[in-house]
């Protein structure tokens, strides 16, 4: 690696952190160009070629006379590199390995905690499985399945609405080993 791509890798990381320390999230704009420099103590130039390398990933948006906005980018992350990750049986095997796994810690979750749990929407397994891992109230843990399921998004079927209302029903009843037998069904009922 070159000292030069060292410098622009430093600075790629430097409006990350920036992004967090500001609280920035999708949809809201960077600051600008000058305003970075000044902030990194860096030429314009750098700063500019590395805010093309977040646009060219899908990181950011230009727009022309408003500014550079961060886009909602765990799409486009997943598209632009799930061909290449998902090359090989093995691999695709492990990925859904990882997704059941966190479901079913997802599961022992919220049968120790769950309560209040209405109005699940068993017609869309990615949409049931979201609101599940934000009652879990572990975020980092949602983060990972969310990325996990979109990679293994056409790797499955959906399961039969049926098995998601006893899965739903077994957590409110905090009926772990039910649900846990119940999460396995599930996994069966994925295969292709």
């Amino acid at each position: 690696m070159t000292a030069q791509s060292k410098v622009y890798l430093e600075i790629v990381q430097q409006i990350r952190m920036i992004m967090e320390e500001d609280g920035l999230v999708a949809g809201d704009r960077l600051p600008s160009e000058r305003d970075l420099s000044v902030r990194l103590n860096v030429g314009r130039s750098s700063v500019r070629e590395a805010l093309r390398a977040l646009e060219l990933v899908g990181l950011i948006e230009t727009r022309r006379g408003e500014g550079t906005f961060i886009r909602n980018y765990e799409h486009g992350i997943v598209q632009l590199i799930a061909r290449f990750v998902l090359q090989d049986e093995k691999t695709k095997g492990d990925l859904l390995q990882v997704k059941r796994l966190v479901e079913q810690d997802a599961v022992r979750l919220l049968c120790q905690k769950e309560n209040e749990w209405s109005n699940p929407d068993f017609e869309n397994e990615h949409a049931f499985w979201k609101d599940a891992f934000k009652r879990t109230d572990n975020h980092l843990l949602y983060r990972i399945w969310f990325i996990v399921s979109e990679y293994a998004a056409h790797l499955e079927k959906a399961p039969t609405r049926e098995l998601y209302i006893q899965l739903y029903e077994a957590i409110k009843k905090r009926d772990e080993a039910e649900a846990l037998r119940l999460h396995d069904a599930l996994n069966l009922s994925r295969q292709l």
